[in-house]
């Protein structure tokens, strides 16, 4: 494992590292007019109006202390909309993919958002990076939020994004994120018929929510309302 980026607990490993230069590489080779915004410093301007959006490894944490999921994120945007999305996790075996306007697929096979309990039986991902500023307001949203819901589970945004449009997750939120981490995750929620937003209409990396149409209001409202 690598120094620390931005703080103790934001890490980066090698294989962070490797992941994003044979990503990149391959993109490059085959691309090589396209821009790219990838988390480890491979960024670079384009001239094609196509950027490709970057995480090798969603979950660093996890990967090195073997203690949760993860995942390799892909996603490509023409202008400033997303037109293609790929979350593959290779230890469960699962490649989570979208292309705009064509639906969400799990290795192939269509996949769609839960039908949605009410927030009292719901299953709530939870994501949030672990600096201190963000921690503390995670915990001021969970102390509103966990007594609420049937039960929350903490998990790396892409996989929170895609295991919502797998009906696994009825709800989820991310706070501070980057856009890396929700950008392939966001398009294949989006395409299984997740709602997304976040204080205002729109998700941003300060605050996604994302929910089925019928858990929608609730969750959205009572998350909106803790964080002020």
């Amino acid at each position: 494992m690598g120094a620390p980026k931005a703080h103790a607990n934001d890490v980066v490993s090698d294989v962070d590292i490797a992941s994003e230069q044979l990503i990149v590489d391959g993109v490059h080779g085959a691309w090589p007019d396209d821009a790219m915004q990838a988390e480890e410093g491979h960024g670079r301007s384009g001239g094609s109006g196509w950027t490709w959006i970057v995480d090798p490894l969603d979950g660093t944490r996890n990967y090195v202390s073997r203690t949760g999921p993860w995942s390799v994120c892909i996603a490509l945007y023409q202008g400033d909309s997303p037109r293609m999305a790929v979350v593959h996790d290779p230890a469960a075996g699962e490649t989570f993919s979208a292309v705009d306007g064509g639906g969400a697929l799990l290795n192939g096979e269509p996949i769609r958002v839960s039908g949605g309990p009410p927030l009292a039986e719901a299953l709530i991902g939870v994501s949030f990076q672990p600096n201190p500023a963000t921690k503390a307001r995670a915990g001021r949203l969970l102390r509103e939020l966990l007594p609420l819901s049937g039960d929350i589970r903490r998990i790396p945004a892409a996989l929170n994004l895609v295991y919502q449009a797998a009906g696994r997750l009825d709800g989820g939120l991310a706070l501070d994120t980057k856009l890396w981490d929700i950008a392939a995750g966001a398009l294949i929620a989006r395409e299984a018929g997740v709602t997304l937003g976040g204080h205002g209409p729109d998700y941003t990396t300060e605050l996604t929510i994302g929910a089925g149409p019928s858990l929608w209001p609730e969750l959205s409202a009572r998350v909106r309302a803790a964080d002020l």
